[in-house]
């Protein structure tokens, strides 16, 4: 990778109720390229989702986020969502009384600095429903309220899809989901990588099932607040067969 990094992670510590959960954590995302990071529960694997975001239930103590070279790490999260940072949430929220074209509607007219119509957005959700085999009435429903779990992470894909982020994480975007809607999510975030190739991703994620499907090019994996070791899908089928014990630290005697 040559020149600016798209995203770039410097000696990250966050800290949340008072616990240091991220203990210096190191990460460079290359244009176009998908990282996955994998961690047992407790791990920080959210934490730095949530830290990525700007969620202020987090505290960087110390180190930076740079995103295109420029350091976000005290920007907010609608100032991060605005430049073209977006996260997939592993428990989307229910917005009663709005609908999902409208919370697009709004969401794209703060990320593009235009006001659109709903009109104008309806033919692009329509189009991205098809690809995304969604049912075109999904528009018309109020965000997320009676959603199935499927359906909240299709249509966090669709947000991603429609607000053409430069960068995303999927925060166990598989989280609760069978064999079959977790390949028809990866067949949606293929289908957003095919329009925009130039897509930098941060996976987060229990189980190599999904990367089976996404064939990222980077695999990480954090163990008590740190990377322990990065390299490529071996690392995944290494955790299959061996389980996280591997890379635990020893307990002092």
């Amino acid at each position: 990778m040559t020149g600016t990094p798209l995203f770039e992670i410097d000696g990250l510590h966050v800290a949340a109720d008072g616990n240091e959960i991220l203990k210096g954590v190191d990460l460079t995302i290359g244009t176009g390229e998908v990282h996955a990071l994998m961690g047992p529960n407790g791990s920080g694997k959210s934490t730095l989702a949530n830290a990525i975001l700007g969620n202020p239930e987090y505290e960087i103590t110390a180190g930076r986020i740079l995103y295109k070279g420029t350091d976000i790490t005290s920007w907010g999260p609608d100032d991060r969502g605005k430049a073209g940072v977006f996260l997939a949430f592993q428990y989307p929220q229910t917005v009663p009384g709005v609908s999902v074209i409208n919370f697009l509607r709004q969401a794209l007219s703060a990320r593009k600095g235009i006001d659109l119509s709903v009109l104008e957005l309806r033919l692009a959700i329509m189009e991205w429903m098809t690809r995304l085999d969604m049912d075109p009435s999904f528009a018309d429903r109020y965000l997320n309220e009676g959603f199935s779990g499927g359906e909240k992470k299709r249509n966090e894909i669709l947000q991603m899809a429609i607000l053409e982020p430069d960068f995303a994480v999927l925060d166990e975007t598989d989280s609760g989901l069978d064999i079959d809607a977790l390949r028809t999510v990866a067949s949606g975030v293929r289908e957003v990588q095919t329009d925009r190739p130039e897509l930098g991703m941060l996976v987060v994620t229990h189980y190599q099932r999904l990367l089976d499907e996404l064939h990222p090019t980077h695999v990480h994996l954090i163990v008590d607040g740190r990377i322990v070791e990065s390299g490529g899908m071996e690392i995944a089928a290494r955790l299959e067969t061996e389980g996280y014990e591997a890379w635990r630290a020893p307990v002092p005697s």
